[in-house]
């Protein structure tokens, strides 16, 4: 009788735990600050793209959680996401040397204008996935930094 009251008391205790982490996650709000570095010239504007999931990443306009695109003053840019739910994302980072919002392409498919990834993965002939670029945003103040490539 003894056990069953213990092993009741423990299951109960973990569903009361399990429900305030939930809630605790549902009013959770961080802030992540992107830094950029490596942008050729200050021409044009950087467009930053946050996504929550692998849907859609990293070109699918659609598909973005939050974005933000800010005139090039200064070297590193900082740009800042805030009330942000605590989770995984991952951020795709545009030079937008001409202003038109989009990543301009050569013929061949590869970009005319810079890119940046969070966790600045190595970029080749595809862009990378959403697994080799996601960050966590868990706590009050995240800073990632990124390094513009251009091909």
């Amino acid at each position: 009788m003894l056990k069953k009251i213990t092993v009741g008391m423990m299951l109960l205790a973990s569903v009361g735990n399990l429900a305030w982490l939930e809630s605790a996650k549902a009013s959770f709000q961080g802030q992540l600050m992107v830094n950029i570095d490596g942008l050729k010239n200050q021409q044009g504007q950087v467009c930053v793209n946050l996504f929550a999931s692998s849907q859609g990443f990293p070109g699918d306009r659609q598909r973005v959680f939050q974005k933000q695109c800010a005139k090039i003053s200064e070297t590193p840019l900082q740009v800042s996401f805030n009330n942000l739910p605590a989770g995984s994302y991952a951020v795709a980072v545009i030079h937008d040397q001409n202003g038109d919002r989009t990543l301009n392409r050569n013929s061949l498919g590869m970009p005319t204008e810079g890119v940046g990834f969070s966790r600045n993965p190595v970029v080749r002939t595809q862009a990378p996935k959403f697994s080799e670029t996601v960050v966590l945003v868990a706590g009050p103040n995240t800073n990632i930094n990124i390094q513009m490539k251009y091909f």
